[in-house]
């Protein structure tokens, strides 16, 4: 059951010193990760990156969405952070802030339980911080039937793009994973039963 209680997330940057072009160039796969904790201003503005709400009038986000249905969901495992206590939490874009998804939990390192249901891959063992994105098909499916598949893989690739490329402009690195147990990510994030896991971003300082 998700907490009522929201931490409030540092306002987004909406400027850098370094270009889309250099970011891009240097975007690489990082698997191994310094145990230097993010800042609550870093995890906020990587959220911001792939899922924040960058027109408040209509409530449109960074990342396109089919018909603005907006499936996605993003959870972040902390491990180590600065200003905020280990634990899962949601992210929550209208108030750009975190909601803890377990009470009971909120002080618990769950880096290792991700780990196992993610095949034990290094990264998700050392990044002081991974973001889960999943999915919830029913909200694009009502308007688009069975092409909602389609779309949504289309959308979680805008976000996670998103967010790799703010990880590279903050100095940070990050790689992407696909391959894990549905059933053990789900369980170890809280997921409800509409809700797909599809996407693990361990982020943190490159070894």
């Amino acid at each position: 059951m998700m907490s009522q209680q929201a931490i409030e997330l540092p306002a987004p940057s909406r400027s850098s010193s370094v270009s889309l072009e250099e970011t891009l160039a240097q975007r690489r796969s990082v698997r191994s990760f310094s145990d230097t904790p993010l800042t609550l201003a870093e995890i906020g503005q990587l959220l911001w990156a792939a899922q924040g709400i960058s027109e408040p009038r209509r409530g449109l986000r960074t990342a396109p969405s089919a018909g603005a249905t907006y499936p996605l969901e993003i959870d972040v495992v902390i491990g180590i952070a600065e200003g905020i206590a280990a634990g899962v939490y949601r992210y929550t874009p209208g108030e750009h802030a975190l909601r803890p998804l377990d009470q009971e939990r909120l002080q618990d390192d769950q880096r290792h339980a991700l780990a196992q249901a993610g095949l034990n891959q290094s990264p998700l063992h050392s990044a002081p911080v991974t973001f889960a994105i999943s999915a919830v098909h029913a909200r694009t499916a009502a308007r688009y039937g069975d092409r909602a598949t389609r779309y949504v893989d289309m959308e979680v690739g805008h976000a996670a793009q998103n967010l790799s490329l703010q990880a590279v402009a903050l100095g940070l690195g990050s790689v992407v994973i696909g391959a894990f147990n549905d059933r053990e990510v789900a369980s170890v994030l809280g997921l409800s039963s509409g809700e797909s896991p599809l996407y693990l971003i361990p982020v943190g300082t490159p070894r």
